[in-house]
C-alpha cells in the first residue's frame, strides 16, 4: 500500500502526519518505509535526530526528491507492507509524480480561514491524476485543530460533502507533536496514553481501511 501525504500548501502538518503513520504501523509489526519526497528534507532530519539519540530504528527513511517517483516506487513497494510520500509543497512535478505512485493519497488540511480546506492547484491536480489511475482514493484530513473552536467545526461541516471526502479522524494541535519532532520520537514513546497517539491510531486505522 502506497500512501502519499500531499498539499500544494505548506505548513499542513505533512511530515509530522508521515512519521506517526509510519511509526503507528511499523508499531504494529508491519513493514513500512518512509519516502521524504521534500527537498527539505524534514523527514530526513528527523531521523537523524533519532539516530543521534540512540532511537530504536522503527522504519526506514529515505531521500527521493525527484519527478520520477512513479516508476522508481513501485519496486521499494513490494518489499514492504506500507510504503509512505512526504511530499513537497509547492513543486507540482514531484505531486503529480507521487499521485501515479500511490494507492491512497491523503490531503491534510488546518481549519483555518487562511488555509481554506485545501490547496485548489492539489485538487486540481488529482482530477488529473484520475486520468490515469482511476482507482485513486483521495481523502482529506482535518490536522493541528484547536479542540472544541467554532473554525474547526464549521471546517468540518463544510466538507461534509466534499470530493474528496473527509476522513472522521481529526488530529489536534498539541505541544507533543513539536516536542516528537525535535527528539527525533513519536508521541507514543513520549506518551503512549496521550490523546494525540489515540488520534495517530484512530487515523492510521480509518487510512489502512481505504486500500484498494
Amino acid at each position: 500500500m502506497i500512501v502519499a501525504l500531499l498539499n500544494q500548501k505548506g505548513g499542513v502538518g505533512k511530515t509530522t502526519l508521515a512519521l506517526h503513520l509510519a511509526g503507528r504501523w511499523a508499531g504494529k509489526g508491519r513493514r513500512v518505509t518512509l519516502v521524504d519526497a521534500d527537498p527539505q528534507g524534514s523527514a530526513l532530519d528527523w531521523s537523524e535526530a533519532r539516530a543521534a539519540s540512540n532511537g530504536a530504528r522503527r522504519f526506514g527513511v529515505i531521500g527521493l526528491a525527484r519527478e520520477t517517483l512513479h516508476r522508481e516506487l513501485p519496486a521499494l513497494a513490494a518489499d514492504v507492507d506500507h510504503l509512505i510520500i512526504d511530499g513537497a509543497p509547492r513543486t507540482t512535478g514531484l505531486a503529480r509524480s507521487a499521485l501515479l505512485a500511490a494507492d491512497v493519497v491523503l490531503v491534510p488540511a488546518t481549519p483555518s480561514p487562511l488555509d481554506g480546506w485545501a490547496s485548489a492547484e492539489m485538487l486540481q491536480l488529482i482530477e488529473e491524476a484520475r486520468v490515469f489511475r482511476p482507482d485513486l482514493v483521495a481523502r482529506l484530513v482535518l490536522n493541528r485543530c484547536a479542540s472544541g473552536t467554532v473554525i474547526a467545526r464549521e471546517t468540518a461541516a463544510a466538507l461534509e460533502a466534499h470530493d474528496p471526502p473527509l476522513l472522521n479522524s481529526r488530529i489536534g494541535q498539541r505541544v507533543i507533536f513539536a516536542q516528537a519532532a525535535s527528539t527525533g520520537s513519536l508521541v507514543d514513546e513520549l506518551d503512549p496514553g496521550c490523546l494525540a497517539a489515540a488520534e495517530i491510531a484512530a487515523l492510521a486505522s480509518e487510512v489502512e481501511a481505504l486500500q484498494p
